[in-house]
């Protein structure tokens, strides 16, 4: 199924004029510089095609003639290539710091003359026979260049890192787009060599089946040079004396065809995220405003300032449980989620949905999320990318759990329940850092809020402080907040406070803790200049607590957080800097 919607995704973008898709026999690749020449073959310049994005220069993506799948053989690209290929020059200093011996430092001096050579076979081989100036011009110039002169060209260093492609002076276009060139690429590949057939998996007709599939290229973490989605490499996977990708039937067009259409995907921003170490990306099956949306829907944070109130205006109406009039609720939605395995890819998700049915999970998600905020500038609609840093150690590297960003997405995109990994994650997070934060505070109560929903059981977590909750667990949270307050207005400026040395404690073994914290109370508040209005809320909450339990269980410290957050953002609004309004807190 995940093959058959990328190939329909193909079918959908090679119908439109405008597209950047590459065509069968040709891919899209990074390009990072561009060799010109006149049409006597003579090096006029290297012009640069990085584009500048921030303080990086990116490559930019281009089409052309497809090249094949390298690992430790030589094959040479046709019109493009790395600096190895076109110009027969690498690393060279580079290459003598990696080599055991001078032989072996000769003997890869050698590989990058026989990959240049290649090159050049290659190239006389298709292009000795055309009238094209651009072939001609290409020609003349790998008849004269000399790659000892490499080092001497501008950007060279840079050059060493990416690939070239050609360009014939005065012209917007490569050499490789040139017509004839293309018909030429197109006629050296020809009929495939493969002569088993069978019945593809996803057209259905007879046809010749791919022994390899191309490479699937922009998947974070994978290969640089390419990782496989469908592969076999092992005798264990293979059956009915099958070898590789004969396993699993494709034929050569529809793999060239999916593949095109995921790297397509994996290039483009708009349809890409990044979660974890999940790379997703999403499509639909025709064109809707919600499909370009999407990334920025799970990540608004990476929203442009353009689209930022667009973005908010349609999370607010979505987040209502309301549909936007301009968008076709019936229309397919995909999303794709892929881990990088060695060089092979694992589907972490594959999700298929309706516009219409994407929003409506998409809105319930940050409504179960919604809960007051502690400054103005808190974000109220939390990318999921930031919800899942919340669970790790800032001062880490390591990043969030890998299966945790699937196992979120899952749940925000079926309307299941959220992982319990989460509520533990963030509760472990509280209990070693003491700081409980909105997206904390916000993640733990989209966790009890779905599961109260979804199970019907008693632990509603409220969006602001309610009065009327007579949870237990809740009650204590707001107890535990009362009685910091009451000890920082006895100590004002104090390092630590009680939350600091026992709220891992008060939100699990309540019943050993609060009565010590009780006495201690006490003391604090005969000490501070409010003191009588700390008691008065201290006993308004204990006038509904019967007894301190002996043991929380997660979801139970999880609303022990809630309450405590509620509580301290009342007690520390400006309202509360007066003695009356304190009076009334």
């Amino acid at each position: 199924m995940i093959l058959q919607a990328l190939c329909d995704y193909y079918d959908r973008l090679s119908q439109t004029n405008d597209s950047e898709i590459a065509g069968k026999g040709f891919s899209s690749e990074k390009a990072h510089f561009a060799i010109v020449i006149n049409k006597s073959g003579q090096l006029l310049q290297i012009s640069d095609l990085r584009n500048s994005k921030g303080n990086k220069l990116i490559p930019r993506n281009v089409i052309v003639p497809q090249g094949l799948k390298k690992s430790v053989n030589i094959e040479a690209n046709f019109l493009w290539g790395n600096t190895n290929y076109v110009l027969g020059m690498g690393d060279n200093e580079k290459l003598h710091k990696e080599s055991k011996s001078e032989k072996d430092y000769q003997k890869k001096l050698q590989r990058v003359a026989e990959c240049h050579k290649a090159y050049l076979v290659l190239h006389h081989n298709l292009l000795n026979r055309s009238s094209d100036e651009g072939a001609k011009a290409t020609l003349l110039f790998l008849s004269s260049w000399k790659p000892e002169d490499a080092d001497k060209l501008e950007y060279w260093s840079d050059m060493l890192k990416g690939n070239l492609v050609f360009q014939l002076d005065g012209e917007q276009s490569f050499i490789h787009d040139r017509p004839e060139l293309k018909n030429i690429w197109l006629t050296h590949l020809g009929p495939q060599s493969n002569t088993k057939t069978g019945m593809c998996l996803i057209s259905g007709a007879i046809a010749p089946i791919a022994r390899l599939h191309p490479a699937i290229k922009g998947v974070f973490g994978a290969q640089s040079s390419g990782a496989a989605l469908v592969s076999y490499n092992l005798d264990a996977f293979c059956s009915y004396n099958k070898s590789q990708n004969f396993n699993a039937p494709i034929s050569d067009d529809k793999a060239v065809v999916y593949t095109k259409a995921l790297n397509h995907l994996l290039s483009l921003n708009s349809n890409r995220i990044q979660i974890a170490d999940t790379t997703t990306v999403f499509w639909t099956e025709r064109d809707s405003p919600v499909e370009g949306f999407f990334g920025m829907i799970l990540d608004p944070q990476n929203a442009s300032a353009a689209d930022n109130k667009d973005l908010e205006v349609f999370l607010d109406t979505i987040r209502q449980g309301k549909f936007p009039r301009d968008y076709d609720p019936n229309i397919r939605f995909y999303i794709l989620g892929l881990s990088p395995n060695a060089a092979r890819l694992s589907v972490r998700f594959w999700y298929i949905s309706t516009v219409k049915d994407i929003c409506e999970k998409i809105g319930q998600h940050f409504q179960d999320l919604a809960i007051i905020r502690s400054f103005p500038n808190d974000p109220e609609y939390p990318g999921v990318r930031r919800i899942l840093w919340e669970t790790t150690n800032s001062k880490s590297k390591d990043g969030p759990p890998p299966l945790l960003g699937g196992a979120v997405m899952q749940a925000i995109l079926t309307g299941m329940p959220y992982p319990q990994e989460l509520l533990s994650a963030v509760i472990g997070r509280i209990r070693a850092e003491q700081n409980i934060n909105y997206l904390r505070a916000a993640i733990i109560k989209a966790v009890l809020a779905r599961k109260q929903r979804i199970f019907k059981n008693k632990m509603e977590a409220p969006v602001a402080l309610d009065k009327e909750n007579k949870n237990v667990a809740y009650l204590l949270g707001r107890l535990f907040a009362v009685m910091e307050k009451a000890q920082q207005d006895a100590i004002p400026g104090a390092n630590t406070t009680i939350k600091d040395r026992f709220y891992g404690s008060a939100s699990s073994t309540p019943q050993i803790v609060f009565p010590q914290l009780l006495r201690l109370t006490q003391h604090h508040i005969e000490k501070a200049e409010y003191g009588r209005f700390r008691d008065k809320q201290i006993e308004e909450i204990i006038g509904e607590i019967k007894e301190f339990p002996a043991h929380l269980n997660l979801d139970q410290q999880g609303l022990f957080a809630i309450g405590y957050y509620h509580q301290r953002q009342v007690l520390f609004t400006k309202k509360n800097n007066s003695i009356e309004e304190g009076a009334q807190q």
